[in-house]
């Protein structure tokens, strides 16, 4: 029988930079419970990758991990995990807590990604899903910096339902992701994505309200809402190097149907385009706005009966990345 470990907080630091045909680490540290790993790459390209892993397999109540990323100037840095990111429940208040855990007194699992992407450099932030176990609590942070329009980031965020496998699904009591990008000095993107158990929804059908008149209301569940799908994606594009995936997606999305149907399609998705314009009024820094037109950087939403299902769309969606990293390191990605 695996025991989840106590309570930690881990720190990482990735710091990049090309030279010639290779990327090097000048720094790759970690601190418990993280832990990174750079695999030789064979590539003839200035491109690395780094597998963000946690000792025990999965995160537990309390821990608190805080990862740092410099990608630097012409490079590439893929960052990926081992299998999904497993959120072991919340302790019970009467539980042991340890000292190093004392800082994170909610028992709430939290992790933080702060990246900076150098001009004509890259980011794939490529992980695995988050999958929180029932009753577990999970929150987490990552804000990317692109330092100038020449720089690319390629940055997926999803979650499953739980492991259904055991009957879990959407069984976990809070997820919440945030994600910021920034180009050039200024904010152009804050996507915040919040799930909480309704109160009484593991308990009750209703809403218990004793005041009249009001009619009380049905509490609804996670399930209640989020199903018939169990896996959802967020998908981040910007930069140069993320142009011809945003035409052909855009272009896929236009052809797609809108018509009703009876049933549920298995995978939905949809896309936002945003385009850079320049601000006349105050300066003529970069910003970003929807719209129609050609795009520098788009929002990709998608929803999936299976995880499968999802992984196979994005490999799909994503092929254009074969022809930045080359086919051995996409594969890896996707593998």
């Amino acid at each position: 029988m695996l025991v989840p470990r106590q309570a930690a907080h881990g720190k990482g630091r990735a710091v990049l930079h090309a030279s010639g045909t290779e990327a090097i680490f000048s720094e790759l540290s970690y601190q418990y419970p993280l832990k990174l790993l750079s695999p030789d790459t064979h590539a003839d390209i200035p491109l690395a990758i780094a597998y963000i892993l946690s000792y025990g397999g999965g995160l537990v109540s309390g821990d608190r991990i805080e990862l740092d990323v410099d990608v630097g100037l012409h490079s590439m840095l893929m960052l990926l995990t081992q299998g999904s990111t497993k959120v072991f429940k919340t302790r019970s208040r009467g539980s042991h807590v340890s000292t190093s855990s004392i800082s994170n007194a909610s028992g709430k699992t939290t992790q933080s990604l702060t990246a900076r992407i150098r001009p004509n450099a890259l980011l794939l932030l490529l992980p695995d899903p988050v999958t929180c176990f029932e009753s577990s609590s999970y929150s987490q942070t990552q804000t990317f910096y692109l330092e100038s329009v020449s720089s690319s980031a390629v940055i997926l965020d999803w979650f499953t339902s739980g492991r259904m496998a055991r009957g879990e699904e959407w069984d976990f009591e809070r997820y919440r992701s945030v994600n910021e990008v920034w180009i050039a000095g200024r904010r152009i993107a804050r996507d915040v994505m919040l799930l909480e158990q309704s109160s009484g929804s593991r308990h009750s059908p209703t809403s218990q309200l004793d005041t009249p008149p009001y009619i009380p209301l049905p509490s609804r569940s996670l399930a209640d809402r989020l199903r018939p799908y169990a896996c959802y994606a967020t998908l981040f594009l910007f930069g140069p190097q993320t142009e011809k995936i945003i035409v052909s997606l855009s272009c896929a999305y236009d052809a797609l149907s809108q018509m009703q149907i009876a049933q549920p399609d298995p995978l939905i998705w949809s896309i936002s385009r945003l385009t850079l314009k320049e601000d006349s009024a105050k300066d003529s820094e970069d910003s970003l706005h929807e719209q129609g037109g050609r795009g520098n950087g788009a929002i990709v939403r998608v929803a999936g009966m299976l995880t499968e299902l999802v992984r196979n769309w994005l490999r799909a969606s994503l092929g254009e990345l074969e022809d930045v990293v080359g086919v051995d390191s996409f594969r890896t990605a996707f593998a």
